[in-house]
C-alpha cells in the first residue's frame, strides 16, 4: 500500500475529530529534500474547509497522528506543510511484504480488461531501417510493455508501407541496373540490398534532371519529365492493374526486405503479435466513407471529391475520397483503424508511435473517428516523437546518408568493448563471455540513451557519450545491478530468512523510500506513455543505491541480523533495476 494510501483515513479522521468536518480534499506530496519526512500533507486545500492558521492546523493534524498512528514517529511543519516522520516499522514492514515479490511494482490484467494496440515501426520497403526507426521501435516496444506492466491487456502491431511509386523506384532500378542481384548472390542483407537501389534511383533521377534543365526546362518540369519518374510512375500503374511480372518482382523484392527486418528486430529485442501491409489496408475505409455520407458526417463535393468538415472544432476541411473515387491515406487509417479492432475484438484503445511531423494528421483521424461514433475512439492516443540527429547532422535516405540500424548496433558494441578495454574492466573473461557483455552493454547504451529522453523531445544521439560507464547512461546502472550480484554470490546464507526488529541506517531509509515509488511510477508512465520515466527512476534509484553502499558496510558487517537486512535489500534493488530495464526492453549482465 502506498503511504498516501495508509495515512488517509486516519487523516480524515483526524479532521473528522479535530474540526467535526469531513472531507476527501486530503492532498500528499512527496518531501522536499531540504526537509524533514518522508511524506507532506499539504493544509492549504483544507483551508477552503477549516478556517484558522496554516501552521496550527497542521500541528495539530500532526499530533493527532502521532498519538493515533503507532507507524507515524514524528512530524514538523513548515508554513502550511506537515512532514510527517514514518517509524522505521513501518518501513520494515513495507520490506518484508515486497522482498519475495517477483511482480512487485506490476498491475496483473484479467480477462475481462479492454487490449490497447501499440503500433510501432511501420516501415517502407524500400530501404532498411535507420536511426529513426530505432527511437520509433525502442519507444513502442517499452510503452508496450509498460503498459502491460500497468496491468493492461497489450497488442503490438504495424502496418508495413509495401506500395507507392517510392517502392517501385527500387524495383525499376534493380530491373535496370541489377544484372539479378539477390540478397544470396551478394551476400547483403535484403533490405541494404533493395535501399542501395533506391539510392541508385535517385542518383540517376538526379542525373536526368540535371540534364533537362541543361536543354531549358525549369526544374519543375525537369522533375516531371525525367524518364526514370514516368518509367517508376508506369510501374504503379501496371502494379495496380495487377501486371503479373510486376507483382512478382513487387512480391520478391518485399520478401527480401521483410526478411532483413526480422533480422533487425531480433538483434534490437523488439517483436510484433500482427502485421497490417498497406497492400492489403490501403482501400480500407471506402465502404466507410459511404456511411459516413449518409449519417451526414461527410460531405461530397462537385466534383464527386468526398470531405469532413472540421473547422468548427478547429481544424480544417479534409478529404476523404479523391473525385476519381481512389482513398487517400486518412480514408486508409480509418479503415486499417477499424479492421483492428474487428481483428481483435477486446481492443478498447490504440497508440499510434509515430513522429511529431504527423501530428496534425492524427488530430483529425481520432477526431474523424470519434464523429463516426466509436467507443475506442475516446482511447486513441499519439505517441508523438522527436526526430534525433548525430553530432554529423541530418539524414536523407535518398542521397545514402542514413544511419543504418544495423550499422549502428554493431558501432555501439565495438564501442563498448573499445571503452572495456580501456577501463579494464574484464580481466579473466573468456572472449565469447566479452563478445556477450559487449553487445549487451551497447545495446543497453543505446536503449537507454535513446529512452532517457522525453519522448516529445528532439535529441541529439552520441555513441560515445552513451557508452560512459559513469552518470546517467545505461551502462552505469548495468555496473551497480553487476555489483549487486557480485555482493549475492558471496552472501553465504538464505536471503528468505527473517530479520527481527534493527534501527534504520538513513540511507537504508532513503532506499526503502525510493523502492515504494516504483508501483506508482509504473502507473503515471503508463499514462503519461513515457518511458523516461522508468528510465529515470533506475538511474535515481541506482544512485540512491551507490550512496547507500559508500555509507554502510554490507558484507563486512559484524551484526548477522543487519548484514542479511543490508544484502536482502541489495537483492531487492537489484530485482527493480532487472525489472524496470526489463521493461525497456534493456539487460543487465550478471558480471561486468
Amino acid at each position: 500500500m502506498k503511504l498516501e494510501d495508509y495515512l488517509y483515513q486516519p487523516t480524515q479522521e483526524a479532521i473528522q475529530t479535530l474540526y467535526g468536518i469531513s472531507t476527501d480534499k486530503i492532498e500528499f506530496q512527496s518531501t522536499r529534500k531540504d526537509f524533514e519526512g518522508d511524506i507532506t500533507l499539504v493544509v492549504f486545500p483544507l483551508l477552503k474547509l477549516i478556517k484558522g492558521n496554516p501552521a496550527e492546523i497542521g500541528n495539530a493534524i500532526g499530533k493527532y497522528l502521532v498519538e493515533k498512528v503507532a507507524e507515524v514517529e514524528k512530524f514538523n511543519v513548515v508554513a502550511g506543510f506537515l512532514n510527517i516522520v514514518m517509524t522505521d516499522a513501518y518501513y520494515l514492514h513495507f520490506f518484508s511484504e515486497i522482498k519475495n515479490n517477483p511482480t512487485f511494482g506490476f498491475c496483473q490484467s484479467t480477462k475481462d480488461s479492454k487490449a490497447i494496440m501499440v503500433e510501432y515501426s511501420s516501415p517502407n520497403t524500400n530501404k532498411p531501417l535507420h536511426l529513426g526507426h530505432i527511437r520509433n521501435n525502442l519507444l513502442g516496444f517499452a510503452v508496450a510493455e509498460i503498459l502491460k506492466a500497468a496491468g493492461n491487456n497489450v497488442y503490438k502491431t504495424q502496418i508495413i508501407n509495401d506500395r507507392g511509386i517510392h517502392i517501385c523506384k527500387s524495383m525499376l532500378a534493380w530491373k535496370k541496373y541489377g544484372n539479378a542481384q539477390t540478397p544470396e548472390s551478394t551476400g547483403l542483407k535484403g533490405d541494404k540490398l533493395v535501399g542501395n537501389f533506391y539510392v541508385a534511383f535517385d542518383k540517376q533521377y538526379k542525373s536526368e534532371i540535371s540534364e533537362l534543365i541543361a536543354k531549358g526546362q525549369t526544374e519543375e518540369e525537369a522533375k516531371k519529365m525525367a524518364p526514370s519518374i514516368l518509367e517508376a510512375q508506369q510501374m504503379l500503374l501496371d502494379w495496380e492493374a495487377g501486371k503479373p511480372e510486376v507483382i512478382q518482382l513487387w512480391k520478391t523484392m518485399n520478401q527480401w526486405v521483410y526478411d532483413g527486418f526480422e533480422t533487425t528486430y531480433k538483434n534490437l529485442g523488439v517483436d510484433f503479435d500482427s502485421y497490417y501491409y498497406e497492400s492489403n489496408t490501403y482501400l480500407l475505409g471506402k465502404e466507410v466513407v459511404q456511411y459516413g455520407l449518409e449519417k451526414g458526417i461527410f460531405e461530397k463535393d462537385s466534383d464527386g471529391s468526398v470531405w469532413i468538415d472540421l473547422t468548427e472544432d478547429g481544424l480544417d476541411r479534409k478529404i476523404v475520397l479523391r473525385s476519381d473515387g481512389t482513398a487517400v491515406y486518412m480514408t486508409q487509417d480509418i479503415g486499417t483503424a477499424i479492421q483492428r479492432v474487428k481483428d481483435f475484438p477486446d481492443v478498447g484503445g490504440m497508440v499510434y508511435t509515430v513522429g511529431n511531423e504527423q501530428d496534425y494528421h492524427f488530430k483529425v483521424l481520432f477526431l474523424i473517428l470519434k464523429k463516426l461514433g466509436f467507443e475506442w475512439a475516446e482511447n486513441l492516443y499519439h505517441l508523438s516523437y522527436g526526430m534525433v540527429e548525430l553530432p554529423s547532422g541530418k539524414m536523407k535516405s535518398r542521397e545514402g546518408t542514413v544511419v543504418d540500424a544495423d550499422d549502428l548496433m554493431e558501432e555501439m558494441t565495438l564501442t563498448a568493448a573499445k571503452i572495456s578495454q580501456e577501463l579494464g574492466k574484464l580481466d579473466g573473461y573468456s572472449e565469447e563471455e566479452k563478445e556477450k557483455l559487449y553487445k549487451i552493454i551497447g545495446l543497453g547504451a543505446l536503449k537507454y540513451f535513446m529512452l532517457k529522453v522525453d519522448p516529445k523531445k528532439s535529441m541529439l544521439f552520441n555513441p560515445e557519450e552513451s557508452v560512459d560507464f559513469a552518470g546517467n547512461t545505461g551502462p552505469f546502472i548495468q555496473y551497480t545491478y553487476a555489483r549487486i550480484q557480485s555482493i549475492l554470490r558471496k552472501a553465504n546464507f538464505e536471503f528468505s530468512e527473517s530479520i527481527t526488529a534493527i534501527t534504520l541506517h538513513p540511507k537504508e531509509k532513503e532506499l526503502l523510500k525510493n523502492l515504494a515509488l516504483y508501483p506508482t511510477l509504473i502507473q503515471q508512465a503508463a499514462t503519461q506513455h513515457s518511458p523516461a520515466l522508468v528510465a529515470n527512476y533506475t538511474y535515481d534509484l541506482v544512485k540512491e543505491y551507490n550512496s547507500f553502499y559508500q555509507a554502510v558496510p554490507i558484507l563486512p558487517e559484524s551484526d548477522l541480523n543487519l548484514k542479511k537486512f543490508r544484502v536482502q535489500l541489495s537483492q531487492k534493488v537489484g530485482e527493480t533495476i532487472q525489472s524496470a530495464f526489463a521493461l525497456l526492453g534493456i539487460e543487465v549482465p550478471e558480471r561486468m
